[in-house]
């Protein structure tokens, strides 16, 4: 790949951790080492020096798992307001090399949609990231639908990313592999599973007849929906159904991004469903590595135009940067 100097190499789904958002959760958010929590909290020069040493230009960046989604409704407003003040001027200090995605108190859907839009107009955040299915249920329910009408009115993507599972999934879908296989339940597939779905039940819910122009960001390639659209669409289809093309929106309405997902088989197939321009570049950092990840950009079976698309290209056009 020609790197081109117009298109930085961009990254969308790296992560920080905020001490007061994290002390509100028994283990800070997630079960992490030592190692992983310095690196979590830097938003100086240990961030910068990992992108510089892998070639990325710039990164947007998200508080950890499960960010403002666990937090209770009397707090969550607060909380989260604070936590992307200190975001804030974590980015400012490096206008040229970092962004923000907001965490939203989605306990309070009015109040998410109103920092959503502070953070946009006043901070300049790029959209927000939410984190799995607060409380019992999940993010299509109406109640929930404030946060997306903003978000279109704003013209900026929610990024869809997981979170551990409900304590009655994991019993009944992962316990029995739990103790020797921790990341069934995670990101071997307990995330896929519950972020996939929630897409599919956003699409389901008649959000995008609502907001026809709203954008939806998806990590991980997608969670294994883009392998999955044809049948999902042909199912939907069959007779005794309410009437939907769930391929056409998930198509015209999802970005998916390569974060923690290097495998340019499951990227061809997005891409031959989705387009090159609904397909984007990102690491999931520091649960992965920067350098596998540009170490792979490099070898994709594309032509530079789009390398480069995917590289930087469509996150400029997309969060304008």
């Amino acid at each position: 790949m020609m790197k081109d100097p117009a298109c930085p190499i961009i990254t969308l789904e790296e992560h920080y951790s905020d001490d007061e958002m994290a002390g509100h959760f028994p283990t800070g958010g997630a079960s992490r080492d030592a190692h992983m929590m310095d690196r979590l909290r830097d938003l100086g020069a240990r961030r910068i020096k990992e992108m510089d040493e892998a070639g990325i230009d710039f990164q947007v960046v998200s508080h950890n798992a499960p960010s403002g989604q666990a937090l209770p409704p009397e707090i969550a407003v607060e909380v989260c307001r604070k936590v992307n003040d200190r975001l804030h001027e974590g980015v400012r200090a490096h206008p040229t090399r970092l962004a923000a995605f907001a965490a939203l108190p989605t306990a309070d859907p009015a109040g998410a949609a109103d920092e959503l839009e502070r953070t946009v107009t006043k901070l300049g955040f790029k959209g927000a990231m939410v984190y799995g299915i607060p409380g019992a249920e999940f993010l299509d329910h109406k109640r929930y639908w404030p946060i997306f009408e903003r978000a279109e009115k704003l013209d900026v993507p929610i990024y869809l990313h997981p979170s551990t599972v409900k304590p009655a999934v994991l019993g009944a879908y992962y316990q029995d592999y739990a103790k020797d296989f921790p990341m069934f339940a995670r990101p071997a597939w307990g995330f896929a599973v519950e972020t996939g779905t929630l897409a599919i039940r956003l699409v389901l819910s008649g959000l995008f007849d609502a907001y026809p122009h709203l954008k939806i960001m998806m990590g991980h390639l997608g969670e294994s929906v883009p392998f999955q659209v044809w049948r999902i669409n042909q199912a939907l289809g069959r007779p005794g159904q309410k009437s939907i093309n769930f391929r056409e929106i998930f198509c015209n309405n999802f970005y998916v991004t390569t974060s923690g997902f290097f495998s340019t088989a499951a990227l061809m197939c997005c891409i031959m469903e989705m387009g090159t321009d609904h397909v984007l570049f990102s690491v999931d950092w520091p649960a992965v590595d920067n350098l596998p990840g540009t170490q792979w950009l490099e070898t994709l079976p594309l032509s530079n135009a789009d390398k480069v698309k995917i590289a930087g290209g469509n996150a400029k056009r997309l969060l304008r940067i």
